[in-house]
């Protein structure tokens, strides 16, 4: 099992940044597939960012592109989220995930963090 707990959440005006980080537990977390995900009220959950095992590869969801970095240290077994840039609609709860190499569902989250962003 692997244990997701977030941190860095907050209120920030359009504009401003935040740096989400989610520290893993349980097992290391290096041959994961690690992510964030964001759910903003009355919408489904979707995902915004995701860094393979090596860190090399990485994908962004398009509203995202260009303000957000995701990032991963599996020494420390974390992943973080650098958000810039950030506007009114970005203002969800966001999920740290993991699943296993090659499989499609997202097998372990975290609790998740709010993130408010007034304009």
């Amino acid at each position: 099992q692997v244990q997701l707990v977030e941190s860095g959440g907050g209120l920030v005006q359009a504009g401003g940044s935040l740096r989400l980080s989610c520290a893993a537990s349980g097992r290391t977390v290096s041959n994961f597939v690690l992510g964030w995900h964001r759910q903003a009220p009355g919408k489904e959950r979707e995902i915004v960012a995701a860094v393979m095992y090596g860190a090399s590869t990485t994908y962004y969801a398009d509203s995202v592109k260009g303000r957000f970095d995701i990032s991963r240290d599996n020494a420390r077994n974390t992943v973080s989220l650098q958000m810039r840039s950030l506007r009114p609609e970005d203002t969800a709860v966001y999920y740290c995930a993991a699943k296993f190499r090659g499989e499609n569902t997202w097998t372990f989250w975290g609790q998740g963090t709010q993130v408010t962003v007034s304009s």
